[in-house]
């Protein structure tokens, strides 16, 4: 009886040697303006991927959620370069500034749903499959910089498309520039309202200075990583360079320590010209 109870147990518990799967999720959109790109030519340093693409190697992401995607070799190079062969990407059909999605994991399907307020990029969405056939959703969003107004009718339809498309219960991660002058906008309380849809952290991610603020002045909390109620259960602290972030990190070159422990990053990268935000990373741990 007992050795039958210990198999059924060990049933119970999955295969044996069953390690969680870490997912590490950035919102990205760190070069801005009208001659922004993450490749060679924004005139301002000599590494051949860009300021932008040094932060984001040093942050060793397994999804990006990346805005203003332009870059001035094949985007297939870039994301080899940057991340590695084994990387996937996808980014919306040609927009002024379109928004992608980079994932280590497959993209079985990708798209965009339409933003009711710009015609320079959509709402781009993929569906991951993720180990242990698990299915991620990802939506990757630069909503409206000029009114609190518009980027609410941009939650709204955000908020329909979600509703006809994705799954009941599916594990969604959405993340990008939101353009938020404060953490209580109108859009923020539609996309987290009640808890169905997404969940806004109570403690969202911050420096080491605790500034959650991510434009670069560092007075504006623009971008975000939010996730579905079913993937925001298995938020856990964020790991890198030997120190624990509790709720994510804001990733500001100039004041993250130590720094030397996240190359290629260089300590000027934030502040260089039209790299006009910071990377907002969070980190999940699903069983």
């Amino acid at each position: 009886m007992a050795v039958k109870l210990a198999l059924l147990l060990l049933f119970m518990a999955g295969p044996l040697g069953a390690e969680p799967l870490a997912l590490r999720v950035v919102a990205a959109n760190l070069t801005s303006d009208k001659h922004q790109t993450y490749s060679p030519d924004n005139g301002n340093h000599s590494n051949p991927e860009g300021a932008g693409a040094r932060i984001l190697r040093a942050l060793q992401p397994d999804l990006v959620l990346i805005q203003e995607f332009n870059t001035t070799v094949p985007v297939r190079q870039w994301v080899n370069a940057t991340f590695g062969r084994g990387y996937h990407f996808m980014r919306e059909d040609p927009k002024g500034i379109p928004n992608g999605i980079i994932s280590r994991y497959p993209i079985v399907a990708s798209g965009q749903w339409d933003d009711p307020v710009l015609d320079n990029r959509e709402f781009a969405w993929a569906r991951i499959q993720l180990p242990g056939h698990r299915e991620l959703w990802a939506i990757s969003v630069h909503l409206h910089s000029k009114g609190a107004t518009s980027r609410a009718t941009q939650a709204a339809a955000l908020l329909e498309s979600v509703r006809q498309h994705v799954p009941a219960g599916a594990l969604v991660v959405l993340g990008g520039d939101f353009n938020t002058r404060t953490s209580d906008e109108p859009c923020l309380g539609m996309l987290g309202m009640l808890g169905k849809s997404f969940v806004l952290p109570a403690k969202p991610p911050v420096d080491r200075h605790g500034n959650a603020s991510t434009n670069s002045p560092r007075n504006r909390p623009y971008d975000w990583v939010i996730a579905s109620p079913a993937l925001d259960r298995h938020a856990v602290p964020l790991r890198l360079a030997g120190r624990e972030f509790p709720h994510g990190l804001v990733f500001d070159t100039r004041v993250f320590e130590p720094l030397d422990q996240v190359a290629p990053a260089r300590a000027g990268d934030s502040a260089l010209k039209m790299m006009q935000h910071m990377a907002v990373v969070r980190s999940f741990k699903l069983p």
